[in-house]
């Protein structure tokens, strides 16, 4: 039997919904005995610029949010690698919605992204709709949107 999806793109944000899209798509994963790329993006819009006043401080936010990602991204490629034998973590900065929905999967050759219905900004959902919603309208492969 052939796998229906080779390579899955699961994105994380550090919410409770994409820790459960996280082991949705470890499961997926495994069923297809497939590559599980599991995906964080900094977003470059959220204003950290506007929170500090100087460059220098600016770079330590940065660093400190850098860092968070790394450990959440090591944390769970640890996780899954106990499952599953091809894991790799990509740490982008940019736009989510982008990033997620097009940029990464076609360079990655992914077949199939997972995402949590809802991620941490419940104002970014009311005012601009939601990362996965963006992600189901304009992905070019399948998409599978985890509820709790």
């Amino acid at each position: 039997m052939e796998n229906e999806y080779r390579r899955i793109l699961v994105a994380v944000d550090g919410s409770e919904q994409s820790k459960h899209a996280f082991y949705k798509a470890v499961e997926v994963a495994k069923r297809n005995n497939a590559e599980l790329v599991i995906v964080q993006v900094l977003d470059d819009n959220k204003g950290l610029n506007n929170i500090t006043q100087n460059l220098k401080e600016f770079a330590y936010v940065l660093n400190i949010e850098e860092q968070k990602i790394e450990e959440n991204l090591s944390d769970l490629s640890s996780k899954a690698k106990k499952e599953l034998n091809h894991v790799r973590s990509i740490f982008k900065i940019g736009s989510p919605k982008k990033l997620i929905a097009a940029h990464i999967p076609e360079k990655e050759n992914i077949d199939l992204i997972i995402v949590g219905a809802t991620g941490k900004n419940a104002v970014e959902l009311v005012l601009v709709g939601s990362v996965s919603s963006y992600v189901v309208t304009h992905a070019l492969c399948d998409v599978l949107v985890v509820r709790k």
